[in-house]
């Protein structure tokens, strides 16, 4: 790490670690379309996502088992393919919740303190 930091690459690796979670996380409300969750985290604040990076991740996603798909009739256009929760993406999001709890607790005690106890 450069003195300074470059706080952009470092925030893109955050976010990237981050976003599949967010995902799951947005998912876990009920199943959406793509373009609807690309809405709904683009409202997030830091998180900067776009179609480039969201379709991809739902691919991911999809062939690891945490997201399965389908296709539903739209009234305003052509079929929508929505996405969903499965068993393994619903254990995943809770893992990662009880993980994400512990580790920000203490970077936030580390960046608090600065490591003084």
């Amino acid at each position: 790490m450069e003195p300074g930091g470059d706080s952009n690459r470092t925030l893109t690796q955050l976010r990237r670690g981050a976003l599949p979670h967010c995902v799951l996380a947005v998912l876990a409300d009920g199943e959406r379309y793509g373009f609807e969750l690309i809405g709904v985290l683009a409202e997030a604040r830091g998180l900067a996502i776009s179609e480039g990076t969201i379709y991809p991740l739902l691919s991911r996603l999809r062939r690891e088992g945490l997201v399965e798909t389908s296709w539903q009739e739209s009234d305003s256009g052509p079929p929508r393919r929505y996405y969903r929760l499965t068993a393994d993406g619903e254990r995943a999001l809770a893992n990662f919740r009880e993980d994400w709890q512990g580790y920000r607790d203490t970077v936030d005690e580390l960046l608090g303190t600065g490591g003084r106890r």
